[in-house]
């Protein structure tokens, strides 16, 4: 479905320094498994300031887990200074690119060494400005000032950019008018009617079956198939999506958590948002 570089695919086949760092002395966490990702990033930072070693844990996507593999390599044997101005788009483009739905997760890596800096300096875990924040994006927890820094450090123009770099008003799309009336204050002009977001053409249901099946094997089986699981498609009614969980997912007593917080927030994700994810009986 994406049209991911080489470079993805080989970090996230084969992540670097993927795992806990017992001895950090830095531990930056940023996301939410409801919300479809979730990192944290562990360092450890000598005295005079330099990273010695860096670690993660990702729950994500493809691009979440390469985003996460080269940020560790980037900021390896730098000091806390040279760390400090690494942004996601140095993220996205040691990686070669990434697919502009997914410019989220490079986000998701600059946040996260942001806040693992803080940890070590001794700092509050989240920036004073989003702390004061308005939620705009109930879906994915999104607060206007963090739309307001994305906007500014990636020089957005679209309502659409700031979904890709951010989430926001990529779940049930309530919040789209308030993301447009900040993007047109941001850039000091009226809001223009014709930039309203386009309601999506609607999808057979050939077409929604096609797209499920293909964000199954692509974004969903990778992930449960690295703690031993896996997941067949059982029918597609509508927006209805049944689905069976195998392997160690299958007996698992967290599998109602996997269905609802992996297999449908992504396809409700990259799929449609009204999409409900039901578990077959045995």
């Amino acid at each position: 479905m994406w049209d991911y570089t080489d470079k993805v695919r080989e970090h996230f086949v084969n992540p670097r320094n993927a795992g806990e760092l017992p001895d950090a002395n830095a531990v930056g966490e940023v996301g939410s498994l409801a919300c479809g990702d979730a990192l944290k990033l562990f360092l450890k930072i000598s005295d005079d300031g330099r990273i010695e070693d860096a670690r993660f844990q990702t729950f994500g996507c493809a691009s979440a887990i390469a985003s996460s593999s080269v940020l560790t390599e980037l900021i390896k044997g730098k000091t806390v200074e040279e760390a400090s101005r690494i942004t996601n788009k140095d993220i996205a483009a040691e990686l070669g690119g990434l697919p502009k739905e997914k410019m989220h997760c490079s986000v998701m890596g600059e946040e996260a060494l942001e806040a693992a800096l803080r940890n070590w300096r001794g700092e509050p875990a989240v920036p004073h400005a989003h702390e004061e924040g308005k939620l705009v994006c109930k879906c994915f927890g999104i607060t206007d000032a963090q739309i307001i820094h994305a906007i500014r450090e990636n020089n957005l123009k679209t309502v659409e950019e700031i979904t890709h770099y951010t989430k926001a008003g990529g779940g049930c799309g309530e919040c789209l008018d308030e993301i447009a009336e900040i993007l047109a204050a941001e850039s000091g002009k009226p809001r223009l009617r014709e930039l309203k977001p386009v309601t999506p053409k609607k999808m057979t249901n050939v077409q929604r079956m096609q797209l499920v099946m293909k964000t199954i094997d692509e974004e969903i089986r990778p992930r449960l198939e690295t703690d031993g699981g896996d997941i067949d498609l059982v029918d597609v009614n509508g927006t209805t999506v049944t689905v069976a969980l195998r392997g160690r997912c299958a007996q698992c007593r967290s599998s109602l958590v996997t269905i609802k917080e992996l297999v449908e927030k992504t396809l409700r994700e990259q799929v449609d948002p009204a999409i409900t994810v039901e578990e077959a009986q045995a």
